[in-house]
């Protein structure tokens, strides 16, 4: 039931995101601070079916790398703009890294399950930008 309550609880703000938030910006910076490639967002806010505004996608090229991708994320966020995630996952697996802070949830993958989860293409209608330093 607990899952329940969770998950009606989670409402978007009522600011939308835009990739020139405060919250946007520094996640991108965090990701490129640890060397984070192929950084891509997706705006999903004509979507309808999206859970979020922004994906943000990026990869690293091992476990230690993603891990420091994620931390920094998190601790520059928190920091930053005084946030916490929502939810966490995948730090134990250490493939496919995601940080959800509800308008914007971060993936943060191996090239081997990006490539294969295709995340780009599963939102293609989502506006996509590509972030380079």
């Amino acid at each position: 039931m607990s899952n329940l309550n969770a998950l009606s609880s989670r409402k978007k703000s009522l600011t939308k995101l835009t990739r020139s938030s405060k919250l946007f910006k520094v996640i991108i910076s965090a990701i490129q601070e640890k060397k984070g490639e192929n950084i891509v967002s997706l705006d999903l806010k004509k979507i309808p079916e999206a859970v979020s505004d922004f994906f943000i996608i990026c990869q690293g090229n091992n476990n230690n790398q993603l891990r420091a991708i994620a931390d920094n994320v998190e601790d520059q966020v928190n920091k930053q703009c005084g946030e916490l995630p929502f939810k966490h996952e995948g730090k134990q697996a250490e493939q496919w890294i995601l940080i959800d802070y509800v308008n914007v949830v971060v993936h943060i993958m191996l090239p081997e399950p990006r490539k294969f989860y295709q995340l780009e293409e599963l939102w293609s209608d989502a506006a996509s930008l590509e972030h380079v330093d």
